[in-house]
Order: structure tokens, then C-alpha cells, then sequence
């Protein structure tokens, strides 16, 4: 079968799974994912699907909460069918289960010499832990999911925070994802809420992608982008189904989460599901966590930061842009005041932000003034792009009709971190995003003021 943009909405999760599969953009795609099942009480076939896919020695491993909610439950039923497997629990009680270096050495001491699978009881945190754990040991991962919060569970890649920073690092991709509707529609309405936020930033990752299609030819695979749009669909069709908890609608997002991350895979990075949102996103985890403040559900913070990437699109389209003066202030760019406002702003992270940027030469003036001509020559066709957005009251409208945060000042991101984060959020990737096109005309900061006044504006519940 080869993939195709007219036949790839007509399949379902499994039909992805089978090989390596050619694709109408010339790129042959596979995953390493071999089975997905979502329904009631799919836990039971869990030991089916360890013998199915040959796995013997299970490391199974949860946290505190997660054990509760369903690896207690999980662990009755392999001890049922005589599985053999070892049990690691995190203790996370009143914390966050942080994916650092600590919780990774913790988690690699505990795999023996014969484990061949980590089984997760859990969703983002530890997910990605056992990921990256697995695909350093050689050894396969898979999860039984506990809340539908987030896209990874189909990704080949992990959020770790390495040396204060947030990194994306190459990982195994789960080769099972269980979800049983029983216990993901029970999950905290929070948890629900931000793997609807992480879905709707598909809007905005979608629109950076083809944007830097656009400015820096940079490879674009049709079929993925549909797939992320149409994961995106599903769950705006199903919005009010996931505010009242549906099984069909627990369904939908659980599959919409998974194959996100199935494009991901294909195209061997997070450009299907993963822009200028994440960006300010990771500034805001970041930031919280040099402040002491307790962390934001990830999900809930790209919902957010989609409704901000929204206004700086209107923003940039309303806006009468004068390119000598972009080519003036690319000319007088001073890497020296970038540093020292990285060393500042950043902290400990710094270090490795300053080395990442000079690694890819990211604020070069050369290459500035080349996407500034490109930009130039092409500014219809990137204002075309933008317009196919929804509006940031739009984006708002949808995140209120399922009862989820919408504005900043709901989740205490203050006046500070918002316009810090518009203004810095692009040093933390190397993925050019509204935000680097904004910087490149020159624009950037007033776009932050703007943004600014926007989000001040309006009258929120805190």
C-alpha cells in the first residue's frame, strides 16, 4: 500500500502499523509500533499481547498515582497469568515525577540483565522515561496508558530536562499503547483537558511547518500533515463528547493523540504536532521551575500558547512591514547582547542554548537577510498560509467550550512571561516558527506588546 493525502484519512491506527510503507512525498515511512487497542476493559488482553509480541521479562513501572489508578489493577492480572515481571514505583506522593537525570539513572538501575520489555502504567513523564531508558538499553517499551494528556505515546522521541533544559532526545517508540476507555474517562478532567490542548496546537505547528516550507524549503510530507490535521478534526468534532466524559469521545482523543504521534514518527521528527505553541510552552516550564511555582500540565500551557500564536499571525498579516528596515536591524544584530540577555533570562539553562545556537549558527546575519528576501518575494503566499488559521478568539471559543484555560492569566503566567516568552521562546529549538519569521522582519517586539495588551484585555476567572 502506498500513502497517499486522498487514502490516508480513510485508515485506521492499525493500517499504519504494517512495515515500512511508500509514501507520495518519496520517503518510504514505518514505526516501530506494532499494536494499539482502545476499549473497555482492554487491560485484561494485556498479558495476550505480551505473549503475542514475544516479550518474557517485563519491567513494570509506574509512579505513586498511577499505580492507584490502574497498576495495582495491572499488577493482578500478570500476577494472574503467571507473567514474569519485576515492579518499579516511583514515589512521587505531593511532587512531580520530573524526566531529569536523576529519574533516568533510577529508572535504568532497575532494569535487569533479562528484561526485555518496560511496561509504563501512566501517560507523559513516565512515558517518556521509559522511552528513552529503553532505547538506551536496547530493550522495547510499551504503555497502558492512564489519562488521554498528551501526543507521545506514538513518537520516537522523549521531553527530558537535561542540564536545567528542556531537550527533545531520540527514544524508542512504544510497541503497544493500551488504552482502556474504563479507566482513561476517569481521569482527572485536567488530564483530559490538556490532551485536547495538545491537539488543538496542531494549528499552529501545521502553520509553522508550511510556513518554513515556504521561507527555507524545508521537507514537508503531505501525508503527515494531513494526518495531524485530521487528528486535529476528529477532536473538535468530539469537543463536547470530552467535556461530558464520553466513550466515544475518550476514544477519539486517545486516537487523535496517537496519531499525531505516528506522523511524528514517519517523518522522524515533531514537526506534525510541535511549533511556535511548544516553544512558549517549554519557556513557561521553564520559568516555573526556576521560580519554585508548581508545573502546568503541558497540554494545558499549548492550548494556551496556541490562542497567543494565533495573535501574532493577525498581528504580522495586519501588519505594514517595512523590509529595509528589517535588512537595518539584521545588519546591527549584536551576538554579544543576545548572550548576555541568554545568560540573564535563561540561568542555568543558558549554557546550553548559547551552545546549541552557536552549533547551528542560528543567528547568523547572512542567513537573515537571505529568508528576509525570500520572505519579501514571497509574502502573499505566507499571508495566504496564516489566513488559513482560525483567529486567536476563534481558538479561545474552543477551549471555553470545553471548559478548558484559554488565557494566561488563568494559569498565572504573568504580564513578564508572556511578553518574555514571545520575545525568547525561539532560542530553546532550532525550528523556525511565526516567532523566528517575526524576528526576522524585525517585528517581534512589538508583536510581544501587542500580544501583551491583547491577553490584558479581556476579563478572565483567575
Amino acid at each position: 500500500m502506498k500513502l497517499t493525502v486522498q487514502n490516508v484519512g480513510n485508515l485506521k491506527i492499525n493500517d499504519f502499523l504494517k512495515g515500512t510503507l511508500d509514501c507520495e512525498c518519496g520517503k518510504p515511512h514505518s514505526i516501530s509500533l506494532k499494536k494499539v487497542l482502545i476499549k473497555k476493559d482492554a487491560i485484561e488482553k494485556l498479558p495476550e499481547i505480551l505473549t503475542e509480541l514475544g516479550y518474557k521479562k517485563i519491567l513494570l513501572i509506574a509512579d505513586t498515582n498511577t499505580y492507584k489508578v490502574a497498576g495495582n489493577k495491572v499488577e493482578d492480572i500478570l500476577v494472574k497469568e503467571n507473567v514474569n515481571f519485576k515492579k518499579y514505583v516511583y514515589h512521587v506522593e505531593d511532587a512531580d515525577l520530573i524526566p531529569n537525570e536523576e529519574s533516568i539513572g533510577k529508572l535504568m538501575i532497575e532494569v535487569e540483565k533479562d528484561t526485555d520489555i518496560i511496561v509504563t502504567v501512566g501517560s507523559g513523564t513516565l512515558n517518556d522515561l521509559a522511552k528513552f531508558v529503553s532505547y538506551r538499553l536496547g530493550i522495547s517499551c510499551m504503555i497502558v496508558a492512564t489519562a488521554p494528556s498528551m501526543d507521545g505515546f506514538a513518537s520516537d522521541s522523549s521531553a527530558l530536562i537535561l542540564d536545567n533544559l528542556k531537550t527533545t532526545c531520540a527514544a524508542n517508540c512504544d510497541v503497544a499503547i493500551v488504552g482502556d476507555i474504563n479507566i482513561l474517562k476517569e481521569a482527572p478532567m485536567d488530564m483530559i483537558l490538556a490532551g485536547f490542548g495538545d491537539i488543538l496546537g496542531k494549528y499552529s505547528a501545521l502553520n509553522d511547518w508550511r510556513i518554513s516550507q515556504v521561507i527555507n524549503d524545508e521537507y514537508l510530507c503531505e501525508v503527515a500533515y494531513k494526518m495531524a490535521s485530521d487528528s486535529l478534526n476528529k477532536c473538535i468534532k468530539n469537543s463536547e463528547g470530552i467535556k461530558n466524559r464520553e466513550d466515544i469521545a475518550m476514544e477519539a482523543l486517545m486516537e487523535a493523540l496517537i496519531g499525531a504521534g505516528i506522523a511524528m514518527s514517519y517523518v522522524g521528527k515533531t514537526r506534525p504536532a510541535s511549533g511556535s505553541e511548544h516553544h512558549l510552552a517549554h519557556y513557561w516550564e521553564m520559568m516555573f521551575s526556576f521560580d519554585g511555582k508548581k508545573a502546568l500540565l503541558h497540554g494545558t500551557k499549548v492550548g494556551i500558547a496556541t490562542v497567543i500564536t494565533a495573535k501574532l499571525r493577525e498581528i504580522l498579516v495586519n501588519s505594514n512591514i517595512d523590509f529595509e528596515i528589517a535588512i537595518s536591524k539584521a545588519k546591527k544584530f549584536d551576538q554579544d547582547e543576545w548572550k548576555a540577555n541568554v545568560e540573564k533570562l535563561f540561568k542555568r539553562a543558558a549554557t546550553g542554548i548559547i551552545t546549541l545556537n552557536e552549533k547551528d549558527n542560528l543567528n547568523s546575519i547572512e542567513d537573515k537577510l537571505k529568508r528576509i528576501d525570500i520572505i519579501k518575494e514571497k509574502s502573499d503566499k505566507i499571508i495566504s498560509i496564516i489566513n488559513g488559521m482560525p483567529t486567536a478568539k476563534e481558538i479561545e471559543s474552543i477551549l471555553k467550550t470545553v471548559g478548558a484555560p484559554y488565557n494566561p492569566k488563568q494559569v498565572g503566567i504573568d504580564e513578564k512571561d508572556l511578553v518574555n516568552a514571545v520575545l525568547n521562546a525561539k532560542e530553546i529549538r532550532t525550528r523556525y516558527t511565526i516567532l523566528n519569521l517575526l524576528w526576522d522582519l524585525g517585528v517581534l517586539e512589538d508583536a510581544a506588546n501587542q500580544v501583551k495588551d491583547f491577553v490584558g484585555k479581556e476579563k478572565v476567572e483567575v
